[in-house]
């Protein structure tokens, strides 16, 4: 596929642009989900859209403005297994930035040891790229990409459509390795995902080894406010704030227009006490994150 045929980002909104808080962002406070692209570094064979506008510089500036001081790269599909320029990011910022990498079932241990030292503490787990397999086959990956990642300390996240999320709640409930399920369980009401299964999903937070990250509301409003998500942050709130991070998705793909003050501040209304955003802004990443 030609890059002209794919879906291109628009540009990157300045840092100043985006609203300001409207709450205290406390010190050590932790934007647990971005992306950065840089030229030089060669997307997968058939990445799902352009060349994005999302430098390290124009995050930084952003997290400057918003107040935020640490940050978690997550490695993006665009950039499939190849974790170079995850590696350096990490190194260019140094300790106050973490890393989520993707693997190879077959990645060496030294590289894995490599990856910890620079302040990788994640394995992320596409299962967008395996929706179609048999759940008992999904499940057996899970289980050795845990195998993976116990020995370091690290913890799985799933980036999961919400119909594998829902079929995979029973195996959740049970699984003892700490894990987190990014953008609420993207339970999309277009997908055929109902008020049941998201009450299933915040059962499975409740208990077991499940957290669950704010992260991506637009991805589950679509074409709607995002006023809409409120209930399901707030349900999720009520359940166990300290089960709970906080992600701004930047660079918004596509949309590089798209306000990450405003995002976070939908916190105010999720969480409006105060104790509660400290939690998921504060103590959660750095339980995940941050200790050694």
């Amino acid at each position: 596929m030609m890059t002209a045929d794919l879906p291109q980002p628009t540009p990157m909104r300045a840092a100043e642009s985006n609203t300001k808080p409207r709450f205290e962002v406390r010190p050590g406070s932790c934007d647990t989900h971005f992306h950065v692209f840089e030229p030089g570094f060669a997307p997968v064979p058939n990445p799902l859209y352009g060349f994005p506008d999302g430098t390290l510089q124009q995050y930084l500036r952003m997290t400057e403005w918003l107040g935020i001081e640490r940050m978690v790269l997550v490695q993006p599909t665009y950039y499939g297994t190849d974790n170079s320029l995850l590696v350096d990011v990490l190194r260019k910022v140094g300790p106050r930035c973490r890393g989520v990498v993707r693997i190879e079932e077959d990645t060496p241990d030294k590289e894995l040891d490599e990856f910890h030292e620079l302040g990788v503490r994640a394995i992320r787990l596409d299962l967008f790229a395996r929706a179609s397999q048999p759940t008992a086959d999904i499940i057996a990956y899970v289980r050795r990409m845990a195998d993976r990642a116990r020995p370091r300390g690290w913890h799985l996240q799933f980036y999961t459509p919400g119909t594998v999320v829902r079929d995979l709640l029973p195996f959740f409930g049970d699984l003892e390795d700490t894990f987190v399920i990014d953008h609420m369980g993207y339970m999309k009401e277009s997908d055929g995902l109902t008020q049941a299964d998201f009450d299933r999903l915040v059962r499975v937070l409740d208990g077991g080894s499940c957290h669950i990250k704010l992260s991506g509301a637009y991805r589950i409003a679509k074409d709607k406010p995002l006023s809409t998500v409120e209930p399901l942050g707030r349900a999720l709130v009520a359940a166990r704030p300290d089960r709970l991070v906080w992600g701004s998705d930047w660079p918004h793909l596509t949309d590089g227009q798209r306000d990450t003050g405003e995002l976070l501040n939908l916190l105010a209304d999720w969480a409006p006490d105060a104790s509660d955003r400290h939690r998921i802004l504060v103590d959660s990443p750095a339980r995940l994150f941050y200790t050694d």
